[in-house]
């Protein structure tokens, strides 16, 4: 397999979505689907209806029948739910899930994989947080399920995920590590998914993804090339501009004037340490320009990963009436990201758009009445008889301080969780119809939409996107640089 030059970033929850990730591979590029809270918007998917059909078209190709019968069973609703009416509650990742939290989380990363895969041979990869630990293997069975071709992680340290493609490929079990909080000194706690009790006869060998971790230092990327517990296969070196998740600064938190991590020479990826390691990489982080992309490619680099640029193209998952008023506010100078340091419950930097009627907004979040009813950025930690029990800095604080947090802990947290799924249209609709409110977030780059603007047009495409990027120079440069690598 070639190694593609751009990488469609895997971002929020189902912005990079089925048909972003299609078409971007189809224009011979490596497109990624966001695996966070994919069960999630499944699960809501079907019970808004499934217009299209495409995720029962999807559970018609699973390879277990009686899996897929059942998932359609518990969620699929003909015509779809009433407009008022809350969607089905999901069950939440826990460290012993049950069998409906396994199926609906195998079965909905196997559906986006396949339908991004479907109808091409483009490369499609998968993105997954490492702080998102609990729904972890049963993502990663289901995409290898589906044929993903890459597995991308940041948000922390994927040591273990190499490991554990190796072995669902081979069929074999994974006991996956996870973090819990207040754990005694030589007590480990683990997660564990076993392809073999979930298959049964249906059992079949997979071919297993390359991994690249998204890093955002040298030091990490030699950690992870000789201390994990398989094959790294490259990295995406990510900026600090980027969206989403960034790493902290390193060395102690200064706060800006504005209220931002403030950044410095040391967080500068050292790329001649990463040209040492002998691994193809990619540069991420506002690189989104064809002289960017050429500087990367003289750097040494595969190319580059784009995130911001795709996240308001036409095929992006992102609600359209947002989609307009961000490309609006770009055209008029007025887009901008704040990089939160409160705001994500993983503690980890999050950058957020200002946008009217969303949660950057403080009348809006303060107006928010606080829930966790999703779970995945809950926090497993060892209450003291030796049990586990599962907190989230953007609960209740009642509730965070009962399960022993610390009260400040709670300022500033938001729930990422539901806040990006209304984002994609998928939130939550609460007592008297109110729909939850949206959060969203996106690189530093997102001043510059008008670049794949015409006069006349006010949204543009994947294609517009990859077309502005790759000009005939940069065709022959990055022929010449797969080579060393192919």
């Amino acid at each position: 397999m070639s190694l593609p030059t751009i990488i469609q970033g895997g971002m929020g929850v189902a912005v990079s979505n089925w048909r972003l990730a299609r078409s971007v591979a189809q224009l011979g590029q490596l497109g990624v689907v966001s695996g966070a809270l994919l069960a999630v918007v499944f699960a809501r998917r079907l019970q808004a209806g499934d217009a299209g059909g495409q995720m029962r078209y999807a559970l018609s190709h699973f390879p277990i029948r009686h899996v897929a019968e059942r998932v359609i069973e518990a969620y699929y609703i003909p015509n779809g739910k009433d407009a008022a009416a809350a969607f089905a509650s999901n069950p939440m990742p826990t460290v012993k899930p049950g069998a409906s939290f396994v199926e609906l989380t195998v079965t909905a990363n196997f559906a986006e994989v396949f339908l991004a895969k479907e109808g091409h041979s483009g490369p499609v990869g998968i993105n997954l947080l490492e702080k998102i630990q609990l729904s972890t293997l049963p993502s990663l069975y289901g995409a290898m399920l589906g044929g993903v071709d890459y597995v991308l992680m940041g948000a922390g340290i994927p040591r273990h995920v190499p490991g554990a493609l190796d072995r669902f490929a081979a069929g074999e079990a994974v006991d996956m590590r996870i973090d819990v909080e207040g754990a005694l000194t030589g007590e480990e706690y683990a997660t564990r998914f076993d392809p073999v009790a979930f298959c049964g006869e249906d059992l079949k060998p997979l071919t297993r993804p390359k991994f690249l971790p998204i890093v955002s230092s040298s030091t990490l990327a030699v950690s992870l090339a000789r201390k994990s517990n398989g094959r790294v296969d490259g990295f995406i070196i990510e900026g600090d501009v980027a969206g989403g998740h960034n790493a902290p600064p390193r060395g102690p938190l200064q706060i800006s004037a504005e209220g931002e991590p403030v950044y410095g020479p040391r967080d500068v990826p050292d790329l001649a340490a990463f040209r040492a390691l002998g691994l193809p990489f990619w540069l991420a982080g506002a690189k989104a320009t064809p002289e960017k992309y050429q500087d990367a490619l003289s750097q040494g680099a595969i190319g580059i990963q784009v995130g911001t640029a795709f996240a308001f193209c036409n095929e992006s998952g992102i609600k359209p009436e947002i989609q307009s008023e961000i490309i609006r506010m770009a055209r008029m100078g007025q887009a901008r990201v704040f990089t939160d340091p409160l705001a994500s419950p993983t503690g980890f930097p999050f950058k957020v758009i200002q946008m009217e009627g969303t949660l950057s907004k403080s009348e809006v979040y303060e107006g928010r009445e606080r829930v966790c009813d999703l779970g995945y950025l809950r926090q497993t930690y060892r209450r003291e008889d030796g049990s586990l029990g599962y907190r989230c800095a953007a609960e209740p604080v009642a509730d965070y301080v009962r399960k022993g947090g610390d009260e400040a802990a709670t300022k500033g947290r938001k729930c990422l969780c539901n806040g990006l799924a209304a984002a994609v249209g998928w939130g939550q609709v609460r007592p008297q119809g109110h729909d939850e409110d949206a959060i969203l977030t996106a690189g530093n780059d997102i001043s510059n939409l008008a670049r794949y603007l015409s006069d006349t047009a006010d949204n543009y495409s994947a294609a517009d996107v990859v077309g502005y990027l790759l000009s005939k120079s940069a065709q022959a440069e990055l022929t010449q640089e797969v080579a060393r690598y192919a």
